[in-house]
């Protein structure tokens, strides 16, 4: 009866100081390719915005959306939630294989006193922290266009940095179990793209059928735009800390789940 519960037991990470010190590399690298790096999370969510706010939005009439919107107002709160998500999944996808195949990266790290738990942790805070630096540069084109209507928004890259911990952790453990890097295309196209159209960034869901409202609550951008609209249009409520806690589980649970599979795959 012991050595069942003990097998079935879930063993605590053993992560360290040195966790720090992966993520730090990460960092130097960006540093030296920030110039480059900026460009694209900078320039695709203005021309979402210019497109799909102004272009498209031109069509939306208020009256079909939420407190009598713009259709630009509408979209904002999503694009700032599901940009910075793609930057922690690329990240922690392609990122994160090209440095545990291609690099080795990996394989010389855990030949110091560095760890695996370290490795993955410290991975998985820099996927956070890229989705966090992308939070960043989207808020500022949202207020250059006047759509922060709360001071809340300022706790945007606050939920950035949860939120990309989160997908960051489900794009790790994707990654774990990939045998080429090309077998990441489905995770994107299956997992990742599919947030922008389900999660409510775009449309209310509550357009959708009721069967979808009830499907898209396991979407996680659902949890998380709702979150971005009630910060950046300071409407918060307790319905929010539902949204928050699902967020921490599933980033949780996938944050293990990376570090069991990585183990698994490192340790041949």
């Amino acid at each position: 009866m012991t050595i069942a519960l003990r097998r079935l037991a879930i063993r605590l990470p053993d992560v360290s100081y040195r966790a720090y010190r992966v993520w730090q590399r990460n960092r130097d690298v960006y540093l030296r390719l920030w110039k480059a790096e900026a460009i694209w999370p900078l320039a695709e969510p203005l021309i979402t915005l210019l497109a799909l706010g102004v272009g498209l939005g031109g069509l939306v009439s208020r009256s079909e959306l939420p407190g009598d919107q713009r259709y630009i107002e509408f979209i904002a709160p999503g694009i700032l939630a599901v940009f910075p998500m793609w930057t922690a999944a690329a990240e922690c996808g392609w990122g994160s294989f090209f440095r545990m195949e291609n690099q080795r990266t990996y394989h010389a790290i855990i030949a110091t006193p560095v760890s695996i738990e370290d490795v993955i942790t410290g991975e998985i805070l820099w996927g956070a922290t890229r989705g966090l630096i992308s939070s960043v540069y989207i808020l500022a084109v949202t207020a250059a266009f006047g759509l922060l209507n709360s001071p809340l928004a300022l706790l945007v890259p606050v939920a950035a940095y949860v939120s990309s911990f989160m997908f960051a952790s489900v794009s790790l453990s994707y990654t774990s179990i990939a045998r080429s890097i090309s077998s990441l295309n489905y995770f994107f196209a299956l997992f990742v793209t599919p947030q922008f159209w389900l999660g409510g960034v775009f449309f209310p869901l509550e357009r959708l059928p009721e069967e979808l409202q009830v499907a898209s609550w396991f979407v996680p951008a659902t949890h998380v735009v709702d979150i971005y609209r009630g910060l950046v249009e300071g409407n918060l409520n307790l319905g929010h800390l539902g949204d928050l806690a699902w967020i921490a589980v599933v980033g949780a649970v996938f944050y293990y789940l990376a570090l069991v599979s990585m183990q698994r795959r490192l340790i041949q």
